[in-house]
Order: structure tokens, then sequence, then C-alpha cells
């Protein structure tokens, strides 16, 4: 017994954002120290990621996880008994092993990645630290530059305009307590200029503003107007961050855009989101073209990834492997990291890895359905990301996580540092050349 084996593993059920059902899972160490995890859900989701296992049939729309909430309590409990959870990489291969699958469809994505993350807080509560401590040893720590949805659209606003994420990244802070702070005047003036020209239509799934716009360059206007109203100068002290999640609108090359009634090839897309960068203060593009449209992916880094972070979602879907694949070929320059995609911790850390080790942006994000949980902060932090991606600045399960970085900032002290505009690959790589 040394205080650090795993005595129980429990699962429950318990719901996310979107009233759905997810996975919560409850670790107990043989020392007495616990740890707790929820599992989040995605709604634009990449076909090669975790899948979360769901009972189906009529019941909650058939979005049941009492299967999933099952294996916790049974299999995996079995095969994790007695394991240390110190060992994060061990614990994590043996839920991969007992799966089988390459993709989670037999325990279920959601019910590994809320047992692997309940390991992880297991053992930092066992060595008496935080989970971001326990993560980055000793030594000072850096907290992430917030990227923080202020319109909403695509799968996460009835697809109202196509593009899913209309996002700031407050360049101009020098802390995380600023960069919110400077968020929160955004957000706010965004509210009101919505609300005095009649295009508000409510709240999107993370939060931002779920707009009535007639085209998505129209939005971008918008956003523009809602920096300049909030005080700050569009592109230096406040940016623009868009997440098109292309997937969901294009198949094979083809791209439709419902709002505006038209369709584009790979080449045509690629050449309207440049126009928009050369209008626009954006600095930074997810899922610029769709996760089967690789070649597509390669032109658009080439023609614009010395000015612009172009992150891969939907089509790194948090893979080592794929990142590797990806910067071998030139396609993006910076990787979103989502624990769920990948199943657990171990596999989502070696996708981080591989963007560092491509000198790339790297980002932890959260899904559309999410929680209370504030695994990601901690994951952020202790990985030293340099970019966290929740939502918006509104609704607690998206304030959570915030407000968890501003207490890590502030336990920190002058041992912690914001990461600001040098989280993206174009500004560091000015900023301080090779390293």
């Amino acid at each position: 017994m040394n205080g650090a084996a795993i005595a129980s593993v429990r699962g429950r059920r318990v719901w996310d954002s979107r009233g759905r059902p997810t996975v919560e899972a409850e670790v107990a160490l043989d020392g007495g120290a616990r740890g707790r995890a929820i599992a989040p859900a995605g709604a634009s989701r990449g076909a090669h990621e975790a899948i979360d296992l769901r009972d189906g049939g009529t019941r909650l729309g058939g979005m049941n996880v009492g299967a999933a909430v099952a294996n916790v309590n049974g299999a995996i409990a079995g095969a994790l008994a007695g394991m240390d959870a110190r060992d994060q990489a061990a614990v994590d291969a043996a839920l991969a092993a007992l799966d089988g699958t390459p993709d989670r469809s037999r325990l279920g994505g959601n019910a590994t990645t809320a047992v692997s993350l309940a390991v992880l807080h297991a053992a930092a509560a066992a060595a008496g630290l935080p989970v971001y401590r326990w993560l980055a040893g000793p030594g000072p720590i850096r907290l992430p530059l917030p990227e923080i949805q202020i319109f909403g659209g695509g799968a996460h606003a009835g697809r109202r305009v196509d593009v899913q994420d209309f996002m700031v990244m407050p360049l101009g802070a020098a802390s995380f307590e600023q960069a919110l702070e400077m968020t929160a005047e955004v957000y706010r003036a965004a509210g009101e200029l919505m609300r005095e020209a009649g295009k508000l239509a409510g709240v999107a799934d993370e939060g931002g503003y779920w707009p009535a716009f007639g085209t998505n360059d129209g939005a971008l206007d918008w956003l523009v107007r809602a920096i300049e109203r909030a005080g700050f100068t569009p592109g230096d002290e406040v940016a623009i961050s868009l997440d098109v999640a292309a997937s969901e609108f294009g198949r094979n090359g083809r791209y439709r855009l419902g709002l505006e009634g038209r369709e584009l090839d790979s080449d045509a897309m690629g050449e309207m989101l440049e126009r928009w960068l050369a209008r626009y203060p954006i600095v930074s593009i997810e899922d610029p073209l769709a996760e089967d449209d690789p070649d597509g992916l390669v032109r658009f880094t080439r023609a614009v990834g010395d000015r612009v972070q172009v992150i891969g979602d939907d089509f790194l879907v948090t893979s080592g492997a794929r990142v590797a694949a990806a910067a071998a070929r030139g396609a993006c320059n910076a990787v979103l990291v989502k624990p769920n995609q990948a199943g657990t911790v171990t596999e989502a850390r070696a996708a981080l890895e591989a963007g560092k080790r491509a000198r790339w942006g790297t980002i932890v994000s959260a899904r559309s359905g999410e929680t209370e949980d504030v695994s990601i902060a901690h994951l952020a932090v202790g990985w030293d990301a340099g970019q966290l991606k929740v939502g918006s600045f509104a609704r607690s399960e998206r304030m959570a996580k915030w407000n968890e970085c501003l207490r890590i900032e502030e336990a920190e002290g002058a041992n912690a540092c914001f990461a600001g505009r040098t989280a993206l690959p174009q500004f560091r790589a000015v900023t301080t050349g090779p390293t």
C-alpha cells in the first residue's frame, strides 16, 4: 500500500450544459485521496475522434449513458484496481487495452475520458498539489492567452451563420486578469450593439450571442464595431479569432454556404478566407477547410501561415500521429487539444507535445457540451499550452474555467507570467526567433 494505489472507481450519470446525460467518474486511492472529473461532449465532431457511448433508443433522445456508466463501474473499475494513480501513462494504456478499439467505441470515450481525468485529479490530491502544479512540476508557470467567443454560429446556433465561432483574443493584456476584463468589455459592447440594431436572436450553445446576420462577413463587421465600442484598437489590443468548422458544411472539396446560398470549391473557399484576413484583424483561424480536404489545408497554410495561426481541430482530432503527419505536409501550424477527442489524458498530451515539437501553436479546448469541471484550465497551465479556448464570457460552465485560471494566477503570484500574443506562432517567430 503506497497511498496512491487505486482503491475504487465509481461512475455516475450527470448532466451537461445542454441538459444531456454525460459520465462523471470518481477515483479513490488507498491513502484516502480522491479525484473526480466529468466528460464533455461536442456538437461538431471530427470523423476520427473518440466516440461517446450512448444507449440509443427513444429515452432521452437516445443520449443516455447507462452502458458507459456501467463500464466504469464494472470492467474499468476491475482493470484499474491496485494500479498506481501516479503513473498516468500506465493507467491510460490499461484503459486503451481494455477498450481494444481505435475510437473507444467499446467502453465509450466518455467513460475513458472521465476516468482518466479523475485519476489525474486523484494523483495530484495524493501529492497535496493542485493539478496544474502536479503536471508542471516546480518552477514558474504560464497562464494561457484566452480565445473567447462573442458570436456563436454553425452547429452551436442553429446554423444561423455558417462560421461556428467568432471570437476575440486580448493581445494587449499584460495578465490573465486583464485579459478577462478586456473581453468582458467587448462582450458587453457586442450585446449593446446587437440589441440596438435588433439583431440579437438569443444565446448560442457556448454562451456567445446568437446573432441575426445576413452574411458571414457581416458578423465580422459587427465584431470589429464591438471591439471599437469597448475602447480597444482592433488587431492590436484585441484581435479576432475564427472557428470556421468547415467540415460541417464542406464535403469532397465543395463548400455550401447556406446563409448566403452559394457553393464554393476548395480554392474559392480559401480565397474567400484570405480576403477576410486582408480586411479584418484576424490572427487565428480554425478548421478553415474540411477534414477531408487536406490538400486545401496545405495550400491555405502555405498562403497565410506566416501571418495567421491555422488551427487543426476536426482534421487532427487530438492525435499525436495526425499532428506529426500534418506538420510534415505543411498543413496547419497549430493544434486544438480536446482530451475527449483522444479518450485519455496521456493521448491528449501526446498531441500537444507533437505540436510543440513542430513549433506550432497549442490550444487546450473545451467542448460545446460542458459542465462545471475545470480540468482543462489545469491542463492548459500545467502543460504550458499557451492558449485556452473555453467558449464565451457567459454561462457558468464556461466561467468556471476562466475563474479557475484567475485563481491559479493569484495563487502563483510572481511565479506566474501571461503568455500573451507570443503564444501565437506568427508572433512568437518574430518576437523570440528560433530556440
